[in-house]
């Protein structure tokens, strides 16, 4: 699904540049993996580049789908609209803020990727979102309306909301009380299992991350660079 070797993305210039670096990463369709480090450490950053959202200084490797899509020559051939719907069909993001477009209601802002798409907007898995994160009563208002733990569950049933290949989350449940959080971990896993996604998420959930044994990337800090390596789930915590 995603496979990394000597990625690094720079953010700033001069003395205030920063680099982070994946040195490899293999991740398979229905398995999770934290992305963990204090705050700076540029885990945000990160996420933005594997999402597409940022370019990498330097990939050795870089490829993303069941088909091993090779993400350098996606970049080199300049077409910004097939890298839009490439990253469209096949990615999935949960933001820190949600990210909820304010003009349209709960509801059309879950299934907005799927009618992009042009796919049914009625889905089982969809709905069982909506059921599991209580959001039945919300869907004919809009964001304005809604706190930020509402916010950031409608974001999580929005980004899966098409069964894209991967999904990256910022700390999906930052903003949500325990037994909330806990359902949207269960969530991740059960979809990731069911739907065969892809999950890499930045979280301090410590909790959730030692009960479902989810292992992490680590940032590792030098001056002016941070460096993300596995550990294993015991390792993380």
């Amino acid at each position: 699904m995603l496979r990394i070797k000597q990625l690094e993305v720079s953010r700033g210039q001069g003395p205030q540049a920063f680099r982070v670096q994946l040195p490899e990463l293999a991740l398979d369709a229905g398995q999770i993996v934290a992305v963990t480090g204090v705050s700076g450490c540029g885990k945000s950053t990160l996420l933005e580049t594997l999402g597409l959202l940022l370019r990498p200084t330097q990939a050795q490797v870089f490829t993303l789908g069941q088909e091993a899509k090779d993400i350098n020559a996606l970049y080199a051939s300049g077409r910004e609209s097939d890298l839009a719907q490439w990253r469209a069909r096949n990615l999935g993001f949960v933001l820190q803020n949600g990210g909820l477009l304010p003009y349209l209601s709960v509801w059309d802002n879950m299934v907005l990727p799927r009618r992009l798409l042009g796919l049914p907007v009625k889905a089982d898995h969809l709905d069982a979102a909506i059921s599991t994160l209580k959001l039945d009563r919300l869907l004919s208002l809009y964001p304005s309306a809604l706190s930020i733990g509402e916010r950031q569950r409608v974001a999580f049933s929005r980004a899966i909301a098409h069964a894209p290949g991967l999904v990256l989350a910022d700390e999906p449940t930052a903003a949500l009380d325990p037994e909330t959080a806990h359902n949207v971990f269960q969530l991740f896993f059960s979809l990731a299992k069911e739907l065969q996604l892809a999950v890499l998420l930045v979280s301090h959930d410590w909790d959730s991350l030692s009960e479902f044994s989810i292992p992490c990337l680590q940032a590792k800090l030098e001056p002016g660079l941070s460096i993300f390596v596995p550990e294993a789930a015991s390792s993380c915590f």
